[in-house]
Parts: structure tokens; C-alpha cells; sequence
């Protein structure tokens, strides 16, 4: 029994293995997340209303995998069963357990070197916002619906001061009155994107996320910027203060009284 025992006991370098691929990789992550939260990034990640959830979570994590360090290395593979009495059957059948031995320790390999590597890229790689050719695939320009998961109430009195941009995208594409929001001043703040064909026109686009960056979808409202390629290039962010304006035919668009470039804003979502 003693040599049984001995012949399935993990090396120190399994033992590693396998402590790191579950407690050093969750303490990476949670510190990762934690770090983020403190540094008022993580919202590049998650909405503003889970940060809490995540904090919890990683504090947590790492209250576990600091205390599953202080059992002795290798325990987490010591199951605790006796195979001595096999004999002569764990003889007929070393082959096959040689072979699923070897095929697990490939598979925990690759799974250890990809987990490895995503953990390394959220510690080595800076937080950034999703790009603007992402918001240019997920809607192809002159699309200014935003389906988001939260409908934008269009009531008679609807109070349109505060809505973003992903709100008056949800208003110049279902609004069936364009003519009750003739005239509504709006500020917002997004970032340029081509409105197909029209010269004197771009949007103004504005990622929006549900939860986290995964549901995040573009949303964007035509703006009328005469010559706007020789002032701004495509993906510069910009402050808009203007007058939504229908045309006859009912199509709504924001007439600017200014717009002013300016740098990223910290939570470049709208949520």
C-alpha cells in the first residue's frame, strides 16, 4: 500500500501546477479587479451598478485563495483513497490509466497556458474603451437604432433633458410625432462616425452597455456638420450643444449651435 501510494503522489512541480492554476490564477484576477475599482476603471469593463458586486466578489476570492495557500502543497490532489488492495487489477489496467494520465496533463497544460495568458494580458495591458471601428461594424452607418435592452419611455411628457445619445438615437428612429421634438435643445457627447453618403452630415455615436462590455452596442443620432472631414477626422470625440430639428418628410437631426473637441471621458459608456 505505501508504494501504491507513493507511485500515484503528485510531483512538487504538479503540485505548483495545480495551485497556481487555482488559487494563484483567482488571486490574480481578484486583485486585477480590485485595482481597477480603486482606479475608477472597472466601469471600462462592467456598468457602474455591478462594481459593487465585483468588489465583493474579489474580496472574497482572494479571502479564499489566501487560505487555500496554508494547506500543505499537494493536498488539493490527495483524495484520500486506498488503492493497495488492487493488485492484480490496477496491473491489468496500468496502460489505460498511463494513457488517461497523459491526456489529462496535455489538457490541463493547454488549459493552464490560455488561462495563464488572459490573466497576464488584464495585469499587463492597459484599460481601454472598445474601439471605433467596433461601433462602426456592430451598426453600419446611417443606422441610427439603438435596440438596447431598457426602452426609452416616449410619453406625452416625456422629459427629454436627460437623455444621451443612446436615448434620442431610441427617439429619431420610433418616435412617431418628430414634430413634438422639433426645437428640444440637447447637449451630448460622443464620438464621429461617417453618416454614409451626406457631406454635411456625421453622427454622433455613443457605445452603450446593459451590464458589461459584451452587450455593448453603438448608438447614434445624425448631426448636421457642414464639411465636417476637414474639421474633424472619424473616431474624435466631440461635445454637441444644438436644436434637434424635423424635416418635412419627418426625419429628425440635431442642428449644432456648437461643437467642441474634446478628450475621452473617463466612462466613455453610456449605461
Amino acid at each position: 500500500m505505501p508504494e501504491s501510494t507513493t507511485a500515484h503522489r503528485p510531483s512538487r512541480a504538479q503540485a505548483l501546477g495545480t495551485r497556481w492554476l487555482g488559487a494563484g490564477l483567482a488571486a490574480a484576477l481578484a486583485v486585477t479587479t480590485l485595482v481597477l475599482a480603486f482606479a475608477g476603471q472597472l466601469t471600462l469593463y462592467i456598468s457602474p451598478e455591478t462594481v459593487w458586486f465585483a468588489v465583493a466578489a474579489a474580496i472574497v476570492t482572494l479571502i479564499g485563495a489566501v487560505w487555500s495557500c496554508m494547506l500543505p502543497l499537494g493536498a488539493e490532489q490527495d483524495h484520500g483513497h486506498d488503492h493497495g488492495d488492487a493488485g492484480h487489477d490496477d496491473h491489468d489496467h496500468a496502460p489505460a490509466a498511463s494513457g488517461r494520465r497523459v491526456l489529462g496533463a496535455v489538457v490541463g497544460a493547454t488549459g493552464g497556458v490560455i488561462a495563464t495568458g488572459v490573466v497576464a494580458g488584464a495585469l499587463l495591458l492597459p484599460p481601454a474603451s472598445l474601439s471605433v471601428d467596433m461601433a462602426m461594424q456592430r451598426a453600419p452607418v446611417g443606422n441610427v437604432l439603438f435596440a438596447g435592452a431598457d426602452n426609452v419611455a416616449l410619453g406625452a411628457n416625456t422629459d427629454t433633458s436627460t437623455f444621451g445619445v443612446g436615448g434620442w438615437a431610441s427617439v429619431f428612429a420610433t418616435g412617431s410625432r418628430p414634430e413634438k421634438y422639433d426645437g428640444s435643445s440637447v447637449t451630448l457627447t460622443g464620438f464621429l462616425t461617417p453618416s454614409g453618403s451626406a457631406k454635411d452630415q456625421a453622427h454622433l455615436t455613443r457605445m452603450v452597455i446593459t451590464h458589461c462590455v459584451l452587450d455593448a452596442q453603438p448608438a447614434s443620432v445624425p448631426v448636421q456638420i457642414g464639411g465636417w472631414q476637414g474639421q474633424y477626422a472619424v473616431g474624435d470625440w466631440v461635445q454637441v450643444k444644438g436644436t434637434v430639428r424635423a424635416t418635412a418628410d419627418g426625419k429628425l437631426s440635431i442642428v449644432p449651435a456648437s461643437v467642441s473637441k474634446i478628450s475621452e471621458p473617463k466612462d466613455p459608456y453610456e449605461h
